[in-house]
């Protein structure tokens, strides 16, 4: 009995095995310090699961409609026209288990199969876009960028890659694995690009959007007029309110799109969980709360560069957004761990690390471009965790 190809051709989340590894290590005894998942630390505000215990014990226990209660479109809708200048209405909302979900569907909506369909996509970029993009029948277009851009690419870049197969461009900012973002002025001169090519979709990953540390503001391609009707925004509640295990997402796209998003969810997992709608417009009305924590991942994101720029022979940019820090470690490539471990790439090196050390870090191998020259770290955790882990790197890179 076969597999399917598909099945055979897409490989396992590097981020979710490490988790699942550090997992099973604790389980066995060990003291291991992860730096693994991008998953925030806090639990999620009181507000919002008192909305999902409301809901469940005046029975919102039942089959949903799969585009979402009016009431949580609304809410969304509302959210995106006066924070992000976006013009939408319920319409245009597709309501989704995940923002990962939110992506896979968008993508099943424009992409076909045996059409040859390409989607451009910077990388370093996270490890689930190009899996994303092939089980939709797609193929990723990279565009590599460096450290020394800031993970950055110009619209020059960009449209080098469009050709006549192209279908769509994804941008993820701030970004996951970079921690970089895009200023308004870079992605305004993106947006000029763009309105040559008015037949090509732009998959606006903004699910960090509230996570910013640096002066730099957060612009919506959305909002920009010219290509409106051509942007499709992606966020969803997991990571800003402390909601990863909720599996919440959203897209806001041109009708038909979110139409086509609606009725594929709804031959694949009808809605998502009924109580959950309850939730939404909750969520989005909160602002102190998301505040509070987003001020205490700026104090980690600084205090995670300080300490990662005293390591040997790496190269890191600061976190501007997101929770991540990606230093470039390709300097011990070819070189022999303390303990006597051949390291060769990421990989390797991340092994090393865990094994000598107990310290978990994200091999940048799954990230595209030049990310098989990096690691991934995941500031949501403690100061005191990332003092003492980020410490422990340091002391094992300098016996090298």
């Amino acid at each position: 009995m076969e597999l399917s190809d598909r099945a055979k051709s897409i490989p396992p989340s590097i981020t979710l095995a490490v988790g699942a590894q550090v997992k099973e290590l604790k389980a066995a005894g060990k003291k291991v310090i992860a730096f693994g998942a991008g998953e925030p630390d806090f639990n999620t505000p009181e507000p919002i699961v008192q909305a999902a215990i409301d809901a469940l014990r005046s029975g919102v226990t039942r089959y949903m409609p799969s585009s979402g209660t009016p009431e949580a479109r609304e809410a969304i809708a509302h959210k995106l026209q006066t924070e992000n200048n976006i013009e939408c209405s319920q319409a245009n909302i597709s309501i989704n288990a995940g923002a990962k979900m939110s992506i896979n569907l968008a993508l099943m909506a424009i992409l076909d199969f045996g059409k040859n369909q390409e989607v451009v996509v910077p990388t370093p970029a996270w490890v689930s876009y190009k899996p994303m993009i092939e089980l939709a029948g797609g193929k990723m277009v990279e565009v590599p960028t460096e450290v020394f851009s800031g993970f950055k690419c110009t619209p020059e870049e960009l449209e080098a890659k469009i050709t006549p197969n192209t279908k769509a461009i994804m941008l993820n900012t701030p970004s996951n694995p970079c921690g970089t973002m895009y200023t308004p002025s870079e992605l305004q001169a993106i947006a000029k690009m763009l309105e040559r090519h008015p037949e090509v979709y732009v998959l606006s990953d903004e699910i960090y959007e509230r996570l910013i540390y640096s002066d730099v503001q957060h612009l919506s391609l959305g909002s920009i007029p010219e290509i409106a009707h051509q942007v499709i925004t992606i966020n969803g509640l997991s990571k800003a309110f402390a909601m990863t295990g909720w599996r919440m997402g959203y897209a806001c796209a041109p009708e038909p799109v979110a139409k086509a998003m609606n009725t594929l969810q709804s031959q694949i997992n009808t809605s998502i969980t009924s109580f959950c709608y309850a939730t939404i417009p909750v969520a989005l009305g909160l602002h102190e709360e998301v505040e509070a924590m987003r001020q205490v991942f700026a104090k980690r994101a600084k205090l995670m560069f300080a300490l990662i720029q005293q390591w040997p022979n790496t190269e890191c940019v600061e976190p501007a957004g997101a929770f991540y820090a990606f230093p470039k470690i390709s300097h011990y490539f070819g070189r022999t761990s303390p303990a006597g471990r051949e390291i060769t790439d990421s990989v390797s090196f991340t092994s090393a690390l865990l094994e000598e050390t107990g310290v978990a870090v994200v091999p940048g191998d799954d990230f595209g471009g030049c990310g098989p020259e990096h690691v991934r770290l995941s500031f949501a955790c403690s100061e005191e965790q990332i003092t003492e882990g980020v410490h422990k790197i340091c002391e094992w890179l300098e016996q090298f």
